[in-house]
């Protein structure tokens, strides 16, 4: 039976963490060609695992999925260098030809007060979270041309779409993103490239254990309507939806996934 994502060749950023690797593992159980990329050494902590812990991570999900029939490389990128993506792109196409897809999953999150952000601490999350994206797109852009199409799923977050009283800098680069998404949807939709943002909620993660205080959870719980977190498979699914050609007819939007947080 053929995969919803048969041989689509998928470069996924952030592919070691929580929601990255499951993306992964369900894309590539789709029939995808996977290229997995992560940060390799940094001091930086993502996920509240460490740059090498990731990539670690990311070189066992690619035998992972070798072992299973899949076929898939893995990438370092620093998704903040235009360079790293240069490289993972020209990697991307001497190993499988072309690119289809490319999922800017990558990002970090700051659970702080207004009063307490540093500039320092706003660049390090305008970089990864908003740059990262630009970058990754005007690398993608030209091998999906040369591919004649594809589509690109940009990271952004229910709270590009509503304040949350906290983590401004997390904020204002997911609302960049949702609009970054939006007007390079409309530049290369000529192209027959389609560039779609994801909006995930409050989602179960080492990211989130490690970056909001447990004593906050049960009141964060309370304001979604469906009563929990997310799991990861819950947002691999509407990846692999804006993935494939089943999207076919969608093009700057966002794809909401949060148990209703944003409804009222």
């Amino acid at each position: 039976m053929a995969g919803r994502l048969d041989n689509k060749v998928i470069l996924i950023t952030g592919a070691g963490g929580g929601l990255g690797s499951e993306q992964v593992r369900m894309m590539a159980k789709e029939g995808a060609k996977i290229v997995a990329a992560n940060l390799k050494q940094d001091p930086i902590i993502a996920d509240g695992q460490s740059a090498n812990a990731l990539w670690n991570k990311t070189l066992k999900l690619v035998e992972e999925i070798k072992q299973n029939g899949g076929e898939a490389i893995a990438v370092a990128l620093d998704v903040t260098k235009e360079q790293d993506w240069a490289d993972a792109v020209a990697e991307t196409e001497k190993h499988f030809g072309r690119l289809d897809v490319l999922v800017n999953n990558a990002g970090i999150y700051y659970h702080a007060g207004l009063l307490e952000h540093t500039v320092e601490k706003f660049y390090q999350i305008v970089n990864i979270n908003q740059l990262g994206v630009l970058l990754g797109m005007k690398a993608a852009v030209p091998a999906m041309k040369r591919a004649g199409g594809g589509s690109i799923v940009n990271f952004s977050s229910i709270y590009g779409i509503a304040g949350a009283g906290v983590s401004t800098a997390y904020q204002s680069t997911k609302g960049a993103v949702r609009l970054m998404t939006k007007s390079a949807a409309l530049e290369f939709v000529g192209d027959n490239i389609r560039i779609n943002a994801i909006c995930p909620g409050m989602f179960d993660t080492n990211l989130f254990e490690s970056s909001v205080p447990k004593e906050e959870w049960d009141a964060l719980i309370s304001m979604v309507p469906m009563k929990r977190f997310g799991k990861p498979h819950e947002i691999a699914y509407g990846t692999i939806f804006l993935a494939s050609d089943e999207s076919s007819f969608m093009t700057g939007t966002d794809l909401v996934i949060d148990g209703g947080y944003t409804c009222p």
